[in-house]
């Protein structure tokens, strides 16, 4: 598969915020079949859909895939916007809520929402309070980002000053936030052998803003006994570590979150809540090495069939 010929991408007009005009994308595999189970993914902070071969996989198994480009995000920025900008993640639900119809309506089975680290989070959000959560049948998290890498009394001073901030000045930023040998570790160009957009996924990364540093920490302390109904599955590296200039080592661990934050606030999210270490894998789990891929994928698999 490719995705100049493999995919269809359909722009959703949404209702203007504060920057004017917002768009979403949507994007589905020409594969997809009526009577079939469908995927719908939602990337993580500076990202896009680009993973081909894990929507092959998927087609392949059997599941329609769809993935979604949210707002000011890769083929949804304008140019009017700041990328990756938002200031509560509720911004995103409308866009989640009309692929998610749009999906049921041409499928007519059952939804798994699929997301990746931000993605991961604002997924799980979406399961507490969204509009269309009641036609989601399970929620799959790969190395979501649950919570920050600060203990519970600085992550609450964090939010105090990021909130009175960010109110005061909008626009107000931090220093860019992800170390450059992630994206270093997965571009073709560099250390990796993926191919993607460096404008819409740069290697530094893009600009972050206080009022989004407050509006994914307030999103983390909503998850607090959030009771979500659905099976959860939950996919995190082995291992975490703090590296800041590439080494190979950033190709076996998770060097942006904390896999214990993963544990310890996902195993609390349900009553039906599965966890998996990925042995060698990296942030993105998909994107690890083939043989760590692999068994992602089967992991997966494995839970789908009984979910």
């Amino acid at each position: 598969m490719t995705l100049e010929d493999d995919f269809n991408t359909e722009t959703l007009t949404l209702q203007n915020d504060y920057e004017g005009a917002v768009v979403a994308t949507l994007i589905s595999a020409k594969a997809n079949k009526a009577g079939q189970k469908s995927v719908l993914y939602i990337h993580g902070f500076v990202d896009y859909f680009f993973q081909v071969d894990m929507a092959e996989v998927f087609v392949d198994g059997g599941y329609n895939f769809y993935a979604l480009d949210l707002r000011k995000y890769g083929r949804s920025i304008l140019p009017h916007q700041h990328p990756n900008y938002c200031r509560d993640i509720h911004e995103y639900y409308e866009e989640i809520s009309a692929s998610i119809r749009e999906i049921k309506a041409q499928s007519g089975e059952g939804v798994y929402l699929f997301g990746h680290s931000t993605g991961g989070l604002i997924a799980t959000n979406y399961m507490v309070d969204g509009e269309e959560r009641e036609k989601i049948s399970g929620l799959l998290l790969n190395s979501p980002f649950l919570e920050i890498k600060f203990p519970l009394f600085l992550k609450r001073i964090l939010y105090s000053i990021t909130s009175f901030v960010g109110n005061l000045i909008p626009y107000s930023s931090l220093p860019k936030m992800l170390s450059p040998a992630y994206a270093e570790s997965l571009h073709k160009d560099f250390k990796g052998e993926w191919d993607f957009n460096l404008a819409w996924k740069p290697i530094e990364g893009f600009v972050s803003y206080y009022v989004w540093l407050s509006a994914i920490i307030r999103a983390q302390y909503s998850l607090v006994n959030p009771n979500i109904k659905v099976p959860i599955l939950i996919l995190h590296s082995e291992v975490s570590r703090d590296i800041n200039v590439y080494t190979d080592e950033v190709k076996t661990a998770d060097i942006v979150l904390r896999v214990e934050d993963m544990k310890n606030v996902g195993v609390q999210l349900g009553a039906d809540v599965t966890l998996v270490s990925i042995k060698g894998g990296m942030h993105d789990l998909v994107l690890s090495v083939s043989e760590v891929r692999n068994h992602v994928y089967a992991e997966i698999f494995k839970w789908l069939k009984v979910h």
